[in-house]
């Protein structure tokens, strides 16, 4: 495999064991050029969930891109990257392989995932999903958040977390 940081064509494996379930296995590699260590997944490949963009072109589903935008979404808060990880790259596992997916689906299965783990990554994601045109959108998903049904907050946890709160104060 190739070193991305110096394109050296060869790296060695430092480290192989399985992940996400088994379903892949995770390999430490490092560049004998550079020294630089990496990390790299191999999953089996099956014929590839394919998402129908907003201008009708298809791709192949990416993890890794979905993974970078929970990833920015989430960026400076207390939220653990491995979930994030497991959730990007076990998203393709919930369909039948070979089968199409419209961008709007994997934004709002994103979405689903973040609201009850973090609001504020939650809001981020949606903005740049829902293409917020400017502050009264974000205005307008706040309130929404905040009249959120008492089943949702209960999965997230959310109403324990404030009795526990209202006990204190």
């Amino acid at each position: 495999m190739k070193c991305p940081r110096c394109a050296h064509p060869d790296t060695r494996v430092v480290d192989s064991r399985p992940s996400d379930e088994n379903a892949a296995i995770r390999r430490r590699r490092e560049c004998p050029k550079c020294l630089y260590r990496f990390t790299s997944y191999e999953r089996a490949q099956f014929e590839p969930l394919m998402v129908i963009k907003r201008n009708g072109r298809k791709e192949a589903f990416d993890p890794d891109k979905l993974l970078r935008g929970l990833m920015i979404a989430c960026e400076k808060r207390p939220v653990n990257v491995e979930r994030l990880r497991a959730f990007a790259f076990s998203f393709e596992d919930r369909f039948e392989g070979g089968s199409d997916i419209l961008s709007e689906e994997v934004g709002r299965r994103a979405m689903q995932f973040l609201r009850p783990l973090d609001e504020v990554a939650y809001i981020r994601f949606a903005s740049v999903y829902r293409d917020f045109a400017n502050v009264n959108d974000f205005i307008a998903e706040i309130q929404d958040l905040e009249r959120a049904t008492p089943e949702i907050l209960e999965v997230a946890g959310v109403v324990e977390a404030v009795a526990k709160t209202k006990t204190r104060g």
